[in-house]
């Protein structure tokens, strides 16, 4: 499975999301500019020693990320439709989330290859999930519907 992240800005979030994948064994793709260095003092505690266990590429754009992954492509945003218990992702298949502060954009929402947007459910007036929250709870349910595939 492959997370993107579009943008991130905040490294905290990032640094969970890079021990999330090490410990779930999805890849991580940061899609440039990202607002913080990759040195970040916050990003290194919030990940701890997860690094070194985590597949995580850099890219210039979302284009070249894309047209080397060839899996289904789901968007997660807060304009999607609300995600109802369908399968959400196969082994090969890319979760794309957006920014912190603003989401996906419209021309990334419109992409050729997003197949689908979603939305995660939530009660009535709440905006949206903080994105390392967000991104672990669809991991977990992604990779619980592939039968935990490689967890001891």
């Amino acid at each position: 499975m492959h997370i993107v992240l579009f943008q991130p800005e905040i490294p905290g979030n990032t640094g969970n999301i890079i021990r999330l994948c090490a410990n779930t064994g999805a890849d991580l793709h940061l899609i440039e500019p990202l607002g913080f260095l990759m040195q970040d003092a916050r990003l290194r505690r919030a990940g701890l020693d997860y690094h070194e266990w985590a597949r995580v590429r850099r890219w210039p754009d979302l284009e070249h990320c894309l047209a080397e992954l060839t899996g289904r492509v789901t968007a997660l945003t807060t304009s999607g439709e609300v995600w109802r218990g369908e399968a959400l992702a196969g082994v090969d298949d890319v979760l794309l989330f957006g920014p912190e502060t603003r989401g996906l954009p419209d021309e990334v929402l419109t992409h050729p290859r997003i197949d689908r947007r979603l939305r995660w459910p939530m009660r009535p007036g709440s905006r949206s999930l903080n994105l390392s929250n967000a991104v672990a709870v669809v991991v977990y349910e992604a990779w619980r519907q592939q039968g935990f595939a490689g967890a001891v």
